[in-house]
C-alpha cells in the first residue's frame, strides 16, 4: 500500500513538472517529461500493482474468497483438538493472517512462484472449467513444508521416535501425516451438495 501511495505522489509530482516545464519543452529536461510520464510511471505502476496483489494473495482471507475453499476454511476453526489445521491455527502455531500459504508453499528455492503458478490453475479451472470434491493435491505432501516449521523445535527434537525416524523423514520414506493427522477432515458429500462448485463467481 505504501509503494502505491509513494509511486502516485511521483505521478503527481510528474504532472506538476511537465506544466512547469512544458513551455521549455526543447530542452533535455522538456523532453524527458513526457516520456516518464507516458512510460516510465505506468510501467512502475504496473509493477506495483502486481507486487501489492501478488502479496495479497498470501492472505488466507484470499484463499477463502474461493467458494470451493470453504470447506477448508471451516476446518481451520473447527472444534477438533486432533484436526491439524485446527490445531495449529487456534493455537497461533502458523500466522492466521497466510494460514493456506504457509503450509501449502513448497519451502524449496522456487516454492513461492511454484505456489503463484498452481495458483493460476486453480484461477483457470474455476472461472473456466469444473471443479470437484475431493480436491486433491497436485503432488503428495512433503515432509519438508512440516519440518520447514517444526525441525528445531523442541518439542519436536526432544520426541524420540521423531530422532529414531529422522532419516526416513528426511528421505520421504514415511510421512509425517502417516502418524499426525487427520489434516482436512472433510464430509465431500455434504460439501459437495452445498457448493457450486465450478460454476464461477
Amino acid at each position: 500500500m505504501l509503494l502505491l501511495v509513494a509511486l502516485l505522489l511521483v505521478a503527481a509530482g510528474l504532472v506538476v513538472v511537465i506544466v512547469v516545464v512544458g513551455p521549455k519543452g526543447r530542452t533535455i529536461a522538456g523532453r524527458a517529461m513526457p516520456f516518464l510520464g507516458l512510460f516510465l510511471l505506468p510501467m512502475l505502476l504496473t509493477a506495483g500493482g502486481a507486487s501489492y496483489h501478488l502479496e495479497q494473495s498470501k492472505s488466507t482471507e484470499f484463499c477463502l474468497t474461493c467458494h470451493v475453499m470453504e470447506p477448508y476454511g471451516a476446518s481451520l476453526t473447527a472444534e477438533d483438538s486432533e484436526l491439524l489445521p485446527a490445531v495449529h491455527f487456534q493455537n497461533r502455531l502458523i500466522d492466521g493472517d497466510h494460514a493456506c500459504f504457509t503450509c501449502h508453499t513448497t519451502y524449496a528455492m522456487y516454492g513461492d512462484l511454484k505456489a503463484k503458478w498452481s495458483g493460476v490453475r486453480h484461477m483457470l479451472v474455476y472461472y473456466f472449467g469444473t471443479a470437484e470434491y475431493p480436491i486433491e493435491l497436485y503432488e503428495p505432501y512433503r515432509n519438508r513444508e512440516c519440518l520447514h516449521c517444526h525441525a528445531g523445535a523442541k518439542s519436536y527434537e526432544e520426541n524420540e521416535l521423531h530422532a529414531e525416524m529422522q532419516a526416513e523423514l528426511l528421505a520421504e520414506e514415511t510421512s509425517c501425516l502417516d502418524c499426525h493427522g487427520p489434516v482436512h477432515d472433510i464430509d465431500w458429500e455434504t460439501a459437495a451438495a452445498m457448493s457450486t462448485v465450478g460454476e464461477g463467481p
